[in-house]
């Protein structure tokens, strides 16, 4: 018989009160846990920065494009300026830390390291500028102060173990012909390089003598052609006479008068007709050597600037007892006499390092003749290939409109076109107009710009008020929007920087 197959037989699973309970109790307290996230309890939630309220929303998420958001949520801030360089101070707006380099944007930002710093004065131009210049020092560039009219920076330019040369009241003297680094080396070097330095030497000697004589200790005007022709034969006889040494002008006072045949020969006068076509020059060049000018540009200079140093300035606030006219003199003739250096040294291979060139007091600059004027204009126009940083620092774009000749003001104007940064202090309504021609500015910008040109309110006690625009600066790049920043100074800069009674932030 076939045996049947066994049954087996599985027991039910019995069912257990206690793991149902348990189950219900984790989805229950699942359940309350949810609920906890999700509404508030009788206080409020709790923790920091929290309160009352009834229900948590996590918000709706909209897409769209930016210009359609931008005017659905219109609060937005451009990009900041990257973290190098030197800093100014914190964004007023954001707390950012603000930085200007006008080297290292060259190429990427702008196209040339030229920077126009203007505002009212007392407003902090100053200070912004000698910080540029203590940063740009310790990145390695040599500070070069031409013509210091006030002495403000002769402090500064000393504790970075400077080089201070002063002119006027027996202080010392320039020679407005000196040769600088190329004394004593140009015979060293091969015949047709020589050559050509001299050349170069002879007509910046010109075009300081030319520059000297326009002013009103001088000439009064600019020399004409044959003028130029004499003077440019005498200097260099003068020079030739003297082999070794630089000329004065007093050597080309005598050359003039003597009319050696090789100058006669150029003018192709004699007699008489030489004496008529060079009696106004020598006159001129007299007057630069004997009146309110006497003792500052008639001998060999006293104290030649030392290139190997950090960083020099010529002090020359010992001529402001003599007169606006001899403060123009000074300034033409020490401007010539650094850049004249500065490129010599360069041009054989003594100096490599860049330079940082504050052009402060620039309204006095502009208002000293044509001379100047065409030296920024030389300078503004080559700093991008040598990559000196120039700050151009004046109180109103009204200072290019002093200049005699409307040539002289375009070139004026042409300073403001070719500087890719600006800073703009505390200025008022009218003067932000005239900067809107060169730079657009928002009308929040402006508004900005002009709440701090003036106190709001006088107060009671005003012994601890500090003025609202004083160390507050707004910078533009091109047409990018600007950024405000706010100047804090240290205990040392607050020495250093000090140029008036009252405060140390000018």
């Amino acid at each position: 018989m076939a045996r049947k197959p066994s049954q087996v037989t599985t027991p039910r699973r019995m069912a257990v009160p206690g793991a149902v309970d348990k189950t219900a109790a984790r989805a229950e307290k699942q359940e309350t846990q949810r609920r906890r996230r999700t509404f508030a309890g009788r206080l409020g939630w709790g923790g920091r920065f929290s309160g009352r309220a009834p229900a948590e929303d996590s918000g709706t998420v909209y897409t769209g494009p930016s210009s359609q958001v931008g005017g659905v949520y219109p609060f937005l801030l451009g990009a900041g300026l990257p973290p190098r360089g030197v800093p100014v101070g914190r964004d007023v707006l954001t707390g950012e830390l603000v930085c200007i380099d006008p080297s290292g944007w060259t190429g990427r930002l702008t196209t040339n390291p030229g920077v126009w710093v203007m505002s009212q004065p007392g407003a902090g131009k100053s200070a912004l500028v000698k910080r540029v210049c203590l940063v740009y020092c310790a990145y390695g560039y040599m500070v070069c102060v031409p013509g210091d009219v006030k002495g403000e920076y002769s402090s500064l330019v000393s504790e970075l173990g400077g080089s201070v040369v002063r002119i006027g009241d027996g202080a010392g003297r320039i020679n407005p012909l000196d040769s600088g680094p190329l004394k004593g080396r140009s015979q060293t070097l091969p015949a047709a390089e020589r050559d050509a330095l001299l050349d170069v030497l002879t007509g910046r000697r010109l075009e300081t003598l030319g520059a000297l004589l326009s002013t009103k200790n001088g000439l009064g005007r600019a020399p004409n052609e044959i003028e130029r022709s004499a003077l440019n034969t005498a200097v260099q006889l003068a020079a030739d006479a003297h082999p070794g040494a630089d000329p004065i002008i007093p050597d080309v006072i005598t050359v003039l008068r003597q009319a050696p045949e090789p100058l006669r020969a150029k003018l192709a006068a004699d007699g008489d007709a030489y004496k008529t076509l060079t009696r106004s020059v020598i006159a001129g060049l007299d007057n630069l050597c004997d009146g309110p000018l006497k003792g500052l540009f008639d001998g060999p200079t006293t104290a030649p600037m030392d290139l190997d140093a950090p960083a020099v300035s010529v002090d020359i606030s010992g001529l402001r007892a003599r007169g606006n006219d001899v403060i123009s003199a000074g300034m033409i003739a020490t401007w010539a006499y650094a850049y004249s250096s500065i490129d010599s040294a360069r041009s054989i291979g003594m100096m490599r390092r860049k330079l940082v060139l504050p052009m402060d007091e620039m309204w006095r600059a502009l208002r000293s003749g044509p001379g100047l004027v065409d030296a920024m204009d030389a300078i503004s126009r080559l700093n991008r290939t040598t990559d000196d940083v120039t700050v151009y620092v004046t109180h109103s774009l009204l200072d290019s409109e002093s200049l005699p000749t409307e040539e002289d003001r375009a070139k004026a104007r042409g300073l403001m076109d070719r500087c890719d940064t600006w800073v703009i202090g505390a200025s008022t309504s009218e003067e932000l107009t005239r900067v809107t021609g060169k730079r657009a500015l928002t009308e929040q910008e402006r508004l900005m710009i002009q709440s701090w040109s003036s106190a709001t309110s006088t107060g009671l006690d005003t012994s601890d008020q500090v003025h609202p625009g004083r160390g507050k600066y707004l910078i533009k790049i091109g047409t990018r929007p600007g950024i405000a920043a706010a100047t804090e100074l240290t205990t040392v800069e607050a020495r250093l920087y000090h140029t008036d009674h009252n405060t140390a932030s000018d």
